[in-house]
């Protein structure tokens, strides 16, 4: 098929994210045998600065599982929860509803404990939860890409320990987006991927899985086999994968994690996506009928979830991205379950901004001067059906 049949968007979406060129160029790269000392050249960099950005210690060993970020949470319950248990899944959003249905598909007891849309967890609503379930593990989202809302998961962590409960975290919209402190977290394992904030094809779910993790792992029956922490430690020691991984995506990661760590900087990247979301606050708040999902305080610094004025519907935000599609964007119209239960029950639909990555603020300063007349068109008929 001819490439230029193929549409060059600029992606503003929440994942695949923008790769900048020179990580296109990596993929280039010649191949490798993942057995070979060759494979040392990337692997030994690439654990070395992911566990820089995780704020993790060498108590925490980072695994690379081929697949995504749900493979890794899949893995996390597979090996942490033991059948007979009773899992707890916090839900803030639609990938921690994901977290509850891959606990209750791996055939454990599971509970939710829900919040509304736009609301991070309420520590003293998870305190009660604990109590009237009891349960032996507890997952929880850091960074709930549906809504844009950015929990505090080391104090829910720290309320978990209270109850003698162990937390599994999934942050895998806000690695390398944002400052995660493994060492005061309190998390037993923290799961993530590839193409979000760490601006990478996908292909890899991340898992850092602390020495507390891997114990218990060992002592956990039926976890299949490339769900089996125990089984991928063995090989992340050495550092390797269970299995055969996508060689081209890990040349490409040991170029991106080198240029975050050595030539943009890990707290310059932190900085640069805090300003990003400043930008599209203020956005929000210059025009009339739109403001954000999420309350000051719970806002994710990696993307942004803003509320369409009444009266606009998820027909009318499918429009929208044809019409930013022809002006060589990918707009993100939402997430699409929870927009049709929030039109269904006559509340007002959200359309998601993605800022994360290697995305600059000239880029993002750009769409957001194209959206704004479409936007206004957007309010003018939602003004008409309200």
């Amino acid at each position: 098929m001819p490439l230029e049949e193929f549409d060059d968007l600029r992606l503003f979406i929440t994942g695949p994210t923008y790769v900048r060129p020179e990580v296109r160029r990596a993929g280039a790269l010649p191949e490798f045998g993942h057995r070979d000392s060759e494979n040392a050249k990337r692997m030994g960099p690439i654990q070395t600065h992911l566990r820089a950005l995780a704020g993790a210690g060498e108590e925490w060993l980072p695994m690379l599982l081929g697949g995504s970020g749900t493979t890794a949470m899949e893995a996390a319950i597979r090996s942490l929860s033991a059948p007979g248990e009773n899992v707890l899944n916090v839900v803030v959003g639609a990938f921690g509803e994901l977290y509850h249905t891959i606990t209750r598909a791996c055939g454990r007891k599971a509970a939710a404990l829900r919040f509304a849309p736009g609301q991070p967890v309420d520590l003293e609503v998870l305190e009660a939860s604990l109590a009237e379930h009891r349960p032996d593990v507890v997952t929880l989202t850091h960074n709930e890409t549906s809504t844009g809302v950015i929990s505090d998961v080391a104090a829910a962590c720290g309320v978990a320990r209270e109850h003698g409960v162990l937390p599994l975290v999934d942050g895998v919209s806000l690695l390398g987006g944002a400052p995660v402190d493994l060492e005061s977290m309190g998390a037993a394992c923290y799961c993530s991927s590839t193409q979000k904030s760490l601006a990478l094809p996908a292909g890899f779910g991340i898992a850092f899985v602390s020495d507390e993790a891997l114990d218990k792992a060992g002592r956990v029956a039926d976890k299949g086999y490339v769900t089996d922490f125990a089984r991928h430690a063995a090989k992340a020691r050495a550092g390797q994968t269970l299995t055969t991984p996508n060689t081209t995506l890990l040349n490409q990661m040991a170029v991106q994690l080198t240029y975050i760590m050595e030539e943009e900087g890990m707290e310059n990247r932190f900085a640069r996506h805090k300003r990003m979301r400043s930008m599209v606050e203020e956005f929000a708040d210059s025009l009339d009928g739109f403001d954000m999902l999420a309350a000051p305080g719970s806002r994710s610094p990696t993307l942004s979830c803003l509320r369409a004025p009444r009266g606009a519907g998820v027909a009318d935000l499918k429009a929208l991205k044809e019409t930013m599609r022809a002006k060589g964007y990918l707009f993100d119209p939402g997430y699409s379950k929870l927009n049709v239960a929030l039109e269904e029950s006559g509340e007002r639909v959200c359309f998601r901004i993605g800022h994360m990555g290697d995305m600059t603020e000239d880029m993002l300063s750009a769409y957001l001067d194209d959206l704004r007349g479409p936007l206004c068109e957007l309010a003018e008929i939602a003004g008409e059906n309200a």
